[in-house]
């Protein structure tokens, strides 16, 4: 069977089990559209025009992306729907978000104990007796996720030990990658599908190389790619001089990236988060 029949077929298959799953009350309606990252990963590259006019009321329905800390960052969508990435109960925004992902069992990257009011809280690793796949919406945002291996202290490999959290608002598709610790496949590629905006651990070694992550970001071929989990100047600048033919950084003026349809770059872009 040809790859662009089973992509057909991947994408019918979901659009009926979100369907059935609306119609038993598994997973709120949405009150909004919202994206739908569309498993075209092998596709050929993309190239998003930015609006050269006054923008439409469409263009100001915007995203904001601010970076909390180490890997966790605050994404609200327009209706106010607010996700906070690997929430560890330390590196937490001043507003209470409704959504809140773990990627990994890691005390930098979780916690057993996150304010009870938050609604929902996605832990995204594999435990006895507990399914780390999710897919939820709340208004305007959905969040689902795509489970990877990662290496434990004793040298093998845990699998289903992390999670890439797929972020779906607006027209917009935010991915973060997670504690990720191995190139992706072409079924993890056909699952995450088409990615605006990449949230990378850029550290080389707690997760993976700098070299083994620029082949990831090659993989998906995000529009921007916003650095985190670094530790240190001298290894962002090393990744940052590693990517630069392929993604010329700039530096934000402040720690909230406003993201929209509209102002997606004509070129790939990295773009670092400003001072907090």
């Amino acid at each position: 069977m040809s790859r662009s029949i089973v992509k057909r077929l991947s994408v019918a298959l979901r659009g009926i089990a979100v369907s059935l799953a609306t119609a038993a009350g598994l997973m709120a309606a949405p009150t909004a559209a919202f994206a739908v990252c569309l498993p075209v990963a092998q596709s050929p590259a993309r190239v998003i025009q930015a609006s050269l006019g006054p923008r439409t009321a469409q263009a100001d329905v915007a995203v904001r992306l601010t970076f909390v800390g180490h890997a966790s960052f605050l994404i609200e969508s327009p209706s106010g729907v607010r996700a906070v990435t690997d929430y560890n109960g330390v590196h937490r925004p001043a507003v209470l978000p409704d959504i809140v992902t773990m990627n990994n069992a890691h005390s930098t990257h979780f916690t057993d104990n996150p304010d009870p009011r938050i609604a929902h809280v996605l832990r995204g690793w594999q435990e006895p007796g507990r399914d780390p796949v999710h897919d939820l919406t709340v208004r305007d945002m959905r969040v689902r996720n795509v489970t990877t291996n990662v290496r434990d202290w004793a040298g093998g490999t845990r699998e289903h030990g992390n999670s890439i959290f797929v972020f779906e608002v607006g027209d917009i598709c935010i991915a973060h990658l997670g504690h990720l610790h191995h190139e992706l496949t072409e079924a993890h590629l056909d699952i995450l599908g088409r990615i605006d905006v990449l949230l990378v651990p850029v550290d080389g070694g707690f997760t993976m190389g700098q070299e083994f992550i620029r082949e990831v970001i090659r993989q998906i071929r995000p529009s921007l790619v916003v650095p985190m989990h670094w530790f240190g100047q001298s290894r962002l600048e090393r990744f940052l001089t590693m990517i630069a033919d392929e993604y010329p950084a700039s530096v934000n003026d402040g720690p909230t990236i406003v993201l929209s349809r509209a102002t997606m770059p004509w070129r790939r872009t990295v773009v670092l988060p400003g001072p907090m």
